[in-house]
């Protein structure tokens, strides 16, 4: 695995007060540091002395707030494509470095799925296609057998490596003979068939059950507002409500199926969408969670649901990075926004989009994504590990599922922070470097320990 290279030479072993040694993980945004480790990079009394702090970091473990669920990315129909076309030792090394729980690893545990073909698959399907005029109101003609050529083949691997991965599962779009356009894009769900689309999502979890895959959450309907994607559908919140609280809930209930139900799973620029859903008390007794993307509106959003709603979680599940984009602006952009942004609001959760891509930003469906930039690029045994694999990098091994953020406050704008208790008692901070290398101090049982953050950086220190 690439990792950077460059050393900050006058940092030497500091421990103190009876703690355990620090070590910061750095990746910068001109691509001198990638996820490089510094075992010891406290400062000596003698090099603090000579520079001046900037900021001020408070952490304080006392006040707490959201259990983290984890990080990960899509795992699209294309990605998984492409890591089955690998030869298998490449392979095997590769989902090792993304999945495993060793020191160079990135422990990822949470993956997104899509029901039937999102449009980073290389064809449209659902699981159950039918000639034109055809309908199966029973569903006789259900199968995930595209599913079974190349995802849950990789999903299987994946698996033995993170025996804690967790599901989430979207659809694009229903079968096209539910909808009331007839066509795999836009439209909406025929209210005739509600019940037999609650009975669709009933047996694509039985289905991957029986797969040996646990899907542990679906959100009902990926960016219900945007129906110029192939697939795609729209679903307004009022049927999302219905759907949900007289057909799906019901179901799941019948069934004894846990799996979580997550609303809206789209922009932060309508928050009042799962807000809506959620204020009809019967459909909330459904629901776990309400999904965002940032394509729109701004984080502070998802502030604006818990206020709403505390007692029902926010997941952040999706945000590309783009093929006109850049390392830098990207990875600064996605740091502040995506990773401390938005679990600075709540969210538990935070899903980068597409894992993988070939040079040609395929696969794709006729009229999808022709610009997502995967985490690896991948072109037979060839790797390139792009700017969302160090984001994901940043924060996913050091933040392990069951963390608690905690309370940090400081006052300086440049550097941006967010802490973290994991289980095993370690503490986490997330800090972001806008601006031009700094000093920071770390203020932590009334200690203070400070140190160097490279120009336009994140690092992530655990003590």
């Amino acid at each position: 695995m690439k990792r950077g290279i460059f050393i900050l030479g006058f940092l030497g072993l500091i421990v103190l007060n009876g703690h355990s040694q620090f070590v910061q993980t750095i990746t910068s945004a001109d691509g001198r540091f990638l996820l490089h480790k510094i075992e010891a990079p406290l400062l000596g009394l003698e090099q603090f002395n000579n520079r001046l702090s900037i900021d001020t970091v408070y952490f304080n473990d006392q006040i707490q707030f959201q259990k983290i669920e984890g990080f990960g990315y899509t795992l699209t129909g294309g990605s998984a494509y492409l890591l089955h076309q690998m030869p298998v030792q490449n392979r095997a090394a590769i989902l090792k470095e993304l999945f495993g729980q060793g020191p160079n690893d990135l422990n990822v545990n949470y993956l997104r799925i899509s029901i039937g073909a999102s449009d980073l698959d290389a064809t449209v399907f659902s699981y159950d296609d039918l000639q034109e005029g055809e309908v199966d109101p029973d569903l006789i003609k259900m199968t995930i057998a595209k599913d079974q050529e190349f995802l849950i083949p990789i999903l299987k691997e994946i698996q033995s490596i993170q025996p804690n991965l967790k599901l989430i599962a979207s659809p694009w779009s229903p079968p096209v003979w539910m909808k009331d356009n007839g066509k795999s894009k836009g439209g909406h769900l025929l209210t005739k068939y509600y019940e037999t689309y609650a009975q669709y999502f009933v047996r694509y979890i039985q289905l991957m059950r029986a797969e040996g895959l646990q899907i542990n959450a679906i959100t009902i309907q990926n960016e219900p507002e945007h129906g110029g994607n192939n697939p795609s559908m729209l679903m307004t919140a009022l049927e999302q409500n219905t759907f949900i609280k007289n057909h799906l809930g019901p179901a799941f209930k019948k069934q004894g199926i846990q799996t979580e139900i997550v609303i809206w799973d789209h922009n932060a620029d309508n928050p009042n969408y799962p807000i809506q859903i959620l204020n009809d008390s019967l459909a909330k007794s459904f629901i776990s969670a309400s999904a965002f993307h940032l394509y729109l509106g701004h984080e502070s959003a998802l502030s604006k649901l818990h206020q709403a709603h505390p007692d029902k979680k926010i997941y952040f599940t999706e945000q590309w990075t783009g093929a006109k984009g850049n390392f830098a602006g990207d990875f600064i952009w996605h740091m502040q926004h995506i990773v401390i942004g938005t679990m600075s609001n709540w969210s538990s959760m935070v899903l980068e989009w597409n894992l993988a891509n070939d040079p040609t930003y395929g696969p794709h469906t006729p009229g999808g994504c022709t610009e997502c930039l995967g985490a690896l690029t991948i072109a037979g045994s060839d790797l390139k590990r792009n700017v969302s694999y160090y984001i994901i990098g940043q924060v996913a091994p050091f933040i392990p599922a069951g963390s608690v953020r905690i309370q940090t406050t400081s006052s300086n704008t440049q550097i941006q922070s967010i802490g973290f208790k994991s289980a095993d008692g370690k503490n986490v901070l997330v800090a972001l470097n806008t601006g031009k290398e700094a000093v920071f101090t770390i203020d932590f049982e009334q200690k203070k320990y400070n140190f160097t953050l490279p120009e336009k950086s994140a690092s992530t220190i655990v003590w």
